[in-house]
């Protein structure tokens, strides 16, 4: 393994894409030749079952030093790129996705940017190809976790990201299990920026991301960061409430003046099973805080290396 000091660390989760993997090392390789200084690729295989792994292990390069850490199962994206800073050397970290809608080509931007003197460069998709309702959803939970990081910044859900060694460090001692690294990086960091980057459909393959992980994720990203969504619920109850008590007088009143009907049953019925709805709903998300708590406490690691192979051969 060269010992070299190394400028720049790119960290890359991978699962499941073989038919991604000859594109994405060859964009790669090139990107990094682009940058013109020390350069690493790290890639954490977050326990692939195609041919991925082998894929990565038999690559080399003459002109970048290549890494693959082998997690010992699936432990979702945001883990495995924690087990990736845990392998870095470089002084700035950039990480990206294997799917390529992201281009690796804006990678020397990204840096660039960075040396500027920031402590993370975030990116924005322009063009961004993703359906209507996951682009919607994604504007919401951006606000959310910029009132609650307190940096502005537009596009937390996107992968290609620039990071100092400081703020990885800071990152790998925050102990959560369940985390959001674009978030968590923002609640160590001093300064931001960000630039507008390139976004494409998929290269090869489909989405790891179905509507339940893309709900658990945006409960990670919320949940973890901000105690708005039990708040919204405390506000939701205190507004039911008030309307319940006004209907009530409504009711008592139309009583007197109308006198006994059975007309608005129904009515109390609907009303009722909304309230009824709502009580459930706040005592869920409770329960999922709750959860959360519980996972924490028990303390079980996030990720379990394996294996780490270097393109020399050597396995640690």
């Amino acid at each position: 393994m060269s010992t070299a000091p190394i400028h720049v660390s790119i960290v890359v989760p991978v699962y499941n894409e073989e038919a991604n993997v000859a594109e994405l090392l060859r964009r790669l390789v090139g990107a990094a030749q682009t940058v013109g200084k020390p350069t690493e690729l790290i890639f954490v295989d977050d326990g692939s079952s195609d041919g991925t792994l082998a894929a990565l292990k038999a690559f080399s390069s003459p002109v970048v030093d290549v890494r693959v850490v082998e997690l010992a199962r699936n432990f979702g994206q945001h883990a495995a790129v924690m087990a990736g800073f845990t392998q870095c050397r470089g002084d700035i970290v950039v990480t990206i996705d294997a799917d390529l809608q992201n281009p690796p080509e804006e990678i020397p931007r990204l840096v660039a940017e960075m040396e500027r003197g920031y402590d993370v460069v975030g990116s924005v998709r322009k063009d961004r190809q993703d359906p209507l309702l996951r682009k919607i959803s994604s504007k919401i939970v951006n606000r959310l976790v910029a009132k609650a990081t307190g940096h502005d910044l537009h596009d937390y859900g996107c992968m290609l990201r620039a990071y100092s060694r400081d703020t990885v460090r800071a990152m790998l001692d925050c102990p959560e299990r369940r985390t959001f690294i674009p978030a968590l990086a923002m609640t160590v960091a001093r300064t931001a920026s960000e630039i507008e980057v390139g976004h494409a459909d998929r290269f090869e393959g489909k989405s790891k991301y179905n509507i339940f992980s893309l709900l658990r994720l945006n409960l990670d990203l919320m949940m973890g960061f901000t105690s708005i969504p039990l708040r919204l619920v405390s506000v939701t109850g205190m507004i039911i409430a008030a309307l319940g008590l006004l209907f009530s007088l409504f009711l008592i009143i139309r009583r007197f003046v109308v006198g006994p009907e059975v007309e608005g049953v129904f009515t109390l019925f609907a009303g009722l099973y909304f309230f009824v709805g709502v009580q459930i709903m706040a005592v869920g998300l409770i329960g999922e805080y709750m959860a959360r708590t519980y996972d924490e406490v028990r303390g079980r690691p996030r990720f379990i290396i394996r294996h780490v192979h270097s393109q020399d051969g050597e396995a640690a």
